[in-house]
């Protein structure tokens, strides 16, 4: 599957383990509520070789820009300043690892029947 499958704008649908995911991060239980309440949209835009991801919802508006296979430094919602690779796997899954100070996150973001699903 091509980077091009996942370009639009998208409803998530499961954040499957983001709870525990923000969780581990020290992120207060307030917060985690809320953030796993939310059902954000996505967009996802490519301009060249370059991608932009866009999250939307009623708490807050992100977005980071990356080429693939590329690492950057991201700026995340947390506060984390993570050295991070964007990459799009054989079955089709876009994986986000991130690493910050000795520890390592993924994120999977994958299409499922139509619809997108950025479990963590």
């Amino acid at each position: 599957m091509a980077i091009d499958a996942f370009l639009g704008k998208w409803c998530l649908i499961s954040s499957e383990g983001f709870e525990e995911y923000m969780k581990e991060l020290g992120v207060g239980m307030a917060m985690r509520k809320m953030g796993s309440m939310a059902k954000p949209d996505v967009y996802i835009i490519k301009d060249g070789d370059t991608i932009t991801v866009k999250t939307e919802s009623t708490f807050k508006t992100s977005q980071f820009s990356f080429k693939l296979g590329e690492k950057f430094e991201e700026n995340t919602l947390d506060g984390r300043k993570t050295q991070t690779l964007v990459s799009l796997k054989d079955d089709g899954s876009l994986i986000q690892e991130q690493e910050w100070d000795g520890k390592k996150t993924t994120i999977t973001r994958k299409l499922v029947d139509g619809q997108f699903d950025g479990g963590v």
